[in-house]
């Protein structure tokens, strides 16, 4: 839950003069999956996002957080602030008896301010759609992202927990039609297209201040192919629809001339061959065992990457003979993985509870198993990965009021999104002291 101090700070933000306002709407489309190539290269089956690039502001790249996965990723993009800050470290939390499915859903769960909060308290109204981490936030409309550990139909919790009471329903008569679980499912490109439906009724209807807005089916579709192939090329086909059918709602809606859109991401993706499991050396060496309870150290993974938990936080000893271990494992397998120590933890923001992490090569993902192979075969696509290459970079688009036509940006991080849409509406919101929204916007 938000502190006192963070409500205070942001409470003592919004009392400073108000910014030049270019914007009176910002939308924000998170792309998941997003890269740079998908509107630099003439390839891709991107007309919308291209001709938005040529005519607005474009980065060549966007520096991710460590991990570079969705939750963490997208609570940046809306806080301005690094995980180790705003408390959302992976997509799901680390369960010392093991997984149970849960994810990091509940806004609640945020420790410090938000751009829901700053337009909030400005006096704005927002409004959000299939975004993480929004499950009982301060949207005025508000479809989360949820799902039951209990009940299969995804579709039901989220119907349950949108908000105001009786807006889902209001959606299914004015916007989609009755949906079903599968017309909101990542597994079809209808769950984009029916995303973005809701999002332009929402805009057409209400106005919002900030509409924020997650498209998820090209991580799907990464997942599957990599980075390239016949289901990420149509899953990207939909996204550019997507954000079309919201640039098109603009106009009917009479707010285009007003309205800046970001187009972003939340992490590239990376080709994976390898897979491998580092519970397994913990297991070998007794530090984690099968049984509840028994165990000292244990890996919790995050996509391409691992976490190292202990039991007993201040276990040096263990945290040693780990290190150790590591150091002597044969060369063949070495060059699979860099430690990441704590004082490069610290530096990147990422899980203060972590004693350390294994950052694989391209290439390698990471497994959570403690029982057969160390190293296994691995296909498809992931993320995770330390943000220091390429192709874990995600993308930035800048359009409408606010943005130069043309103006390239070489890197920008994702803890920049934040203060420049505050930038573009006139709020002072800027907790991660960006210096980048005065460059950008105009």
């Amino acid at each position: 839950m938000k502190s006192l101090f963070s409500t205070l700070a942001l409470s003592l933000a919004l009392g400073a003069p108000a910014l030049a306002q270019p914007a009176k709407h910002v939308v924000l489309i998170s792309i998941d999956g997003f890269r740079p190539d998908f509107y630099r290269e003439a390839k891709w089956p991107t007309p919308n996002l291209q001709r938005m690039a040529a005519q607005g502001t474009s980065a060549d790249g966007v520096r991710g957080v460590f991990p570079s996965v969705t939750y963490p990723s997208h609570t940046t993009l809306v806080t301005g602030v690094a995980p180790a800050q705003h408390g959302i470290y992976y997509n799901s939390p680390f369960e010392p008896d093991g997984a149970t499915g849960r994810w990091y859903w509940e806004e609640s769960l945020i420790k410090t301010p938000t751009l829901w909060d700053a337009v909030r308290q400005a006096g704005g109204k927002t409004a959000s759609v299939s975004w993480p981490v929004t499950a009982g936030a301060p949207v005025d409309y508000n479809v989360p992202e949820v799902w039951s550990l209990t009940v299969k139909d995804r579709l039901t919790p989220v119907r349950e927990q949108t908000t105001p009471k009786g807006l889902f329903e209001e959606i299914e008569q004015k916007a989609t039609g009755p949906l079903t679980a599968r017309d909101m499912s990542s597994d079809y490109v209808s769950g984009d297209e029916n995303g973005s439906r809701i999002a332009a009724y929402l805009l057409e209807t209400y106005k919002p201040t900030l509409l924020t807005l997650h498209v998820f089916g090209v991580d799907h579709a990464e997942h599957q192919d990599g980075r390239d192939g016949e289901h990420v090329r149509r899953a990207l086909a939909t996204a550019d629809w997507v954000v079309g059918n919201l640039v098109e709602a603009l106009a009917k809606a009479g707010i285009d001339k007003e309205t800046a859109v970001i187009v972003t991401g939340d992490h590239g993706f990376v080709d994976i061959n390898t897979t491998l499991a580092p519970n397994v050396w913990l297991a070998q060496n007794g530090l984690y065992n099968a049984e509840k309870g028994s165990w000292k150290a244990q890996f919790h993974t995050s996509g391409a990457a691992a976490f190292l938990m202990l039991k007993d936080p201040k276990d040096k000893k263990t945290v040693a003979q780990i290190r150790q271990l590591l150091a002597a494992v044969p060369a063949e397998q070495r060059k699979l993985f860099r430690v990441v120590e704590r004082a490069e933890l610290d530096q990147i923001g990422a899980d203060p509870h972590a004693a350390l992490a294994l950052a694989p090569a391209l290439g390698v993902s990471m497994s959570a198993a403690r029982d057969g192979a160390l190293v296994r075969p691995g296909k498809g696509g992931t993320h995770g990965f330390f943000p220091d290459n390429a192709q874990i970079q995600t993308g930035f688009v800048g359009y409408g009021p606010g943005f130069a036509a043309g103006k390239v940006l070489p890197q920008m991080a994702l803890q920049d999104v934040a203060p420049i849409t505050a930038q573009l509406l006139g709020l002072n919101f800027n907790p991660g002291k960006s210096t980048l929204p005065t460059q950008v916007v105009q």
